[in-house]
C-alpha cells in the first residue's frame, strides 16, 4: 500500500484525517498537510511529540532515546510521531487542542440529493459532496449550517466515510429550526458543514460488541455497520444492536438493519418500544431487553448513543447489576429547542 489514513484526534474533539506514506513518519506527513503537531527536536530525543496510538499497526524503529519514550510507555501505545511510521490506517490521540497545531475543523459543502420524511418521527437527509467528501471515523458527527440562519445543528453520519454521497438520520422536532427547514427544502440546495467531530467512533473489533441506540441515535451505528460490512472479511466477533424508541412510529430504517443482518455474519438486532400501549412484541426500554448472553460476562465493548436519560439509565443498570464491560463508549445527544417565534414589528 502506498499510503495510509491517519486520524488525528485532538483534545478539543476535532479530528483531522491525513494521508501518510508507507515509509513516511506521521509528524512529517502532518506538516506536509499543514498540521503542526507538537515537536521540538524531531529526532526522538525530546519527547515533545509524544501521542497515543489508539489503533493501528506502526513501526517506531529504534532511533530514539528512553528519556523520550520508555518501554512501558511504548507498551501502552504511546508513540513519538517524529519516529512513527504507519503499517496500517491508524488513530492517534493528540494531547493538545487543534488550534495549538494551527488547524481546526475542516469546512466543506454539499447539495441536497434527497429528503425522506418518516411522518412526525424523523427525516433522512442525503447530500452530494463529490470530490469534497470528508473522511471521518464511523460514529462521528458534523455541524450543518441551517440555511437562512446563522445557526448550525449537529448530526452523526449514517453513511460510510469518504462516500461522495453522505446521509444523516434527523429527529423531527416540532417547531425545530432544522426540522422546519427540512419540511420545505428543495433538492439541489447547498449546505455548509464543519467537522468531523467527536470521540464516539468505532474502535478495532477485538471482542463482541453491544450497540445500544435510542431513537435517531441509530445514525452512528448505521455508519459503523456499513464500515464493518465493507471490510469484506466477515466478523470474527458477534455484534448485537438493541434499538429502542418511544413510540411505534419512531421505529424507522429497520429494513436497513435487516440488510446488515444478511450482509454481516454474526450481526443480530432487537427493537423495542417504550410506549405501554404499543403492539410491538418487545415493550419497554433497552435495559429490559438486554439478555446476559449479549454481555458475555463483561468481555464486551459497549457503544451507546441516545438522549441523556437513556445514557444515565444504562449506566445505572450496569452499576446496579455489577456489569463492567471491557470498554464503554457513549454519546449523549440533546434535542435542540424549537426556533423562536417571529416578533411582529
Amino acid at each position: 500500500m502506498s499510503s495510509y489514513r491517519i486520524a488525528l484526534n485532538f483534545e478539543d474533539g476535532v479530528t483531522r484525517i491525513i494521508e501518510c506514506g508507507a515509509k513516511e513518519k506521521v509528524l512529517d506527513a502532518a506538516f506536509r498537510q499543514r498540521i503542526n503537531l507538537p515537536m521540538d527536536c524531531s529526532d526522538g530525543v525530546c519527547g515533545t511529540c509524544k501521542c497515543r496510538a489508539e489503533s493501528g499497526q506502526y513501526d517506531l524503529g529504534d532511533d530514539y532515546i528512553e528519556d523520550a519514550l520508555n518501554e512501558d510507555e511504548a507498551a501502552e501505545g504511546m508513540v513519538l510521531t517524529c519516529q512513527m511510521v504507519p503499517q496500517s490506517d491508524c488513530v492517534v490521540a493528540v494531547p493538545v487542542p487543534s488550534s495549538a497545531c494551527k488547524t481546526g475543523t475542516a469546512k466543506f459543502g454539499g447539495t441536497v440529493a434527497d429528503i425522506t420524511a418518516f411522518g412526525e418521527a424523523a427525516f433522512t437527509l442525503t447530500l452530494d459532496t463529490g470530490a469534497d467528501a470528508p473522511a471521518f471515523l464511523p460514529g462521528q458527527y458534523v455541524n450543518i449550517g441551517v440555511p437562512g440562519s446563522d445557526q448550525h445543528r449537529s448530526y452523526s453520519f449514517s453513511s460510510a466515510s469518504g462516500d461522495a454521497r453522505m446521509s444523516f438520520l434527523i429527529k423531527n422536532v416540532p417547531g425545530g429550526l432544522m426540522s422546519g427547514w427540512l419540511a420545505g427544502a428543495k433538492v439541489g440546495t447547498a449546505l455548509e458543514m464543519t467537522g468531523p467531530l467527536g470521540s464516539f467512533y468505532l474502535r478495532p473489533v477485538t471482542r463482541p460488541l453491544l450497540m445500544l441506540a435510542g431513537g435517531t441515535g441509530l445514525a452512528p451505528f448505521l455508519s459503523m455497520l456499513e464500515e464493518l460490512a465493507r471490510q469484506g472479511q466477515g466478523l470474527a466477533q458477534s455484534v448485537h444492536l438493541i434499538y429502542g424508541v418511544t413510540r411505534d412510529q419512531d421505529l424507522v430504517l429497520v429494513e436497513q438493519l435487516e440488510q446488515y443482518a444478511r450482509r454481516l455474519p454474526g450481526f443480530s438486532f432487537t427493537t423495542c418500544v417504550a410506549d405501554p400501549a404499543t403492539t410491538h412484541p418487545h415493550q419497554g426500554y433497552v435495559t429490559q431487553h438486554m439478555p446476559a448472553a449479549v454481555l458475555h460476562d463483561g468481555n464486551v465493548d459497549v457503544y451507546l448513543c441516545g438522549p441523556p436519560p437513556m445514557v444515565e439509565a444504562v449506566q445505572k443498570h450496569f452499576q446496579a447489576n455489577g456489569i463492567a464491560p471491557a470498554s464503554f463508549h457513549y454519546e449523549k445527544f440533546v434535542t435542540s429547542q424549537p426556533a423562536p417565534a417571529a416578533v411582529a414589528a
